[in-house]
């Protein structure tokens, strides 16, 4: 493996899923593969699960690991061609990014979007010069439009907490161990990108085209209509409520307008929050599930995002969802190490 960007780069899901089990029964057991060799993490923005979560992977796996954050420990980087540098970034990502392989083997980026341009964005610049000037295997840790290591993360836990097949269900609309996956957009006080939800929905389409079971909806208010490239074929429904019936999983994430159809909208929360208080995830919501776990990547604004007798109740996930960071980040490094 190269570069870490799409599902389609892990490949197929049961496998993936297998090893991830096999990591976790025993992280330890492929640290020849690291040994004398060297992670690169490098933070345009502030991080505490992918940070902690990726350096513990690749110590388990016995690399070495050197950790920059861009915007206090070093100098700022211009990353446009063509302009002339007499502001206040003192280097360009074109000469940073070979001096930084130089001293690597692997290199994990994490660069949000900017919501400056949606087709800057969408297009990946930051993350796509790495991958062209660096000469080394590129995994993302979140960028302007994905974040994979989540997505797999949250499949893992899915998997882990799949219900055992009920009786009344089986042969029925759904079919037998059919499990309902509902993401539902939540209210925020800021402007979120679509990292989260874009690769949450790629790998929930993805598990359901391999056949692992997912029947899988998508619940926000009009004008936040996701990419195509993520959510073709995923079921959008617009009352919250009826996503919601019998659903096994709730996923809440805001995020903000992906300017799909306007692209001058793109990067704007398109209602004041305070109007959209109803959908904050309550029991409200989940009394009409199928007793479904609840699932957030966190950071979490509650009583915003989630109330507190959900994200405290016995069937949320958010904690065991946050430690299975590791096994999805151990399981990219480790494919990594194995191509060099």
């Amino acid at each position: 493996m190269k570069v870490f960007q799409h599902v389609s780069d892990i490949g197929d899901l049961s496998v993936a899923l297998a090893e991830a089990q096999e990591v976790k029964r025993d992280r330890y057991q492929w640290q020849h593969l690291g040994r004398n060799k060297t992670a690169l993490l490098i933070f345009f923005n502030n991080s505490l699960r992918t940070r902690l979560s990726t350096q513990k992977a690749a110590m388990n796996l016995g690399m070495n690991v050197i950790v920059l954050d861009v915007n206090q420990g070093a100098w700022k980087l211009e990353t446009e061609r063509g302009v002339i540098m007499d502001g206040d970034k003192s280097e360009h990502l074109l000469e940073a990014i070979p001096v930084m392989a130089s001293y690597c083997d692997l290199i994990g980026v994490r660069s949000f979007a900017r919501f400056e341009s949606r087709a800057d964005d969408y297009e990946e610049k930051i993350l796509n010069q790495f991958i062209r000037y660096s000469g080394r295997p590129v995994f993302f840790m979140e960028s302007a439009t994905v974040h994979p290591l989540q997505a797999f993360a949250d499949l893992i836990t899915i998997e882990e907490h799949r219900p055992t097949p009920n009786p009344s269900r089986e042969g029925g609309e759904r079919g037998e161990g059919m499990l309902k996956v509902v993401m539902t957009w939540a209210p925020h006080p800021k402007a979120l990108p679509q990292a989260v939800p874009n690769s949450f929905a790629e790998w929930m389409l993805a598990a359901s085209r391999q056949g692992l079971g997912i029947d899988f909806v998508i619940t926000h208010p009009e004008g936040y209509e996701l990419d195509p490239q993520f959510v073709k074929g995923a079921r959008v429904e617009y009352d919250q409520m009826k996503a919601f019936e019998g659903a096994d999983f709730v996923y809440a994430k805001n995020w903000s307008c992906p300017g799909v159809t306007r692209p001058e909208d793109y990067g704007k929360v398109l209602h004041d929050y305070h109007s959209m208080m109803d959908w904050c995830v309550s029991k409200r919501q989940m009394a009409v599930t199928n007793d479904a776990r609840f699932m957030h990547c966190l950071p979490v604004r509650r009583n915003m995002i989630v109330t507190d007798d959900v994200i405290e109740g016995p069937r949320s996930l958010v904690i065991p969802e946050a430690a299975n960071r590791e096994i999805s980040a151990q399981v990219v490094l480790k494919r990594m190490l194995e191509s060099l």
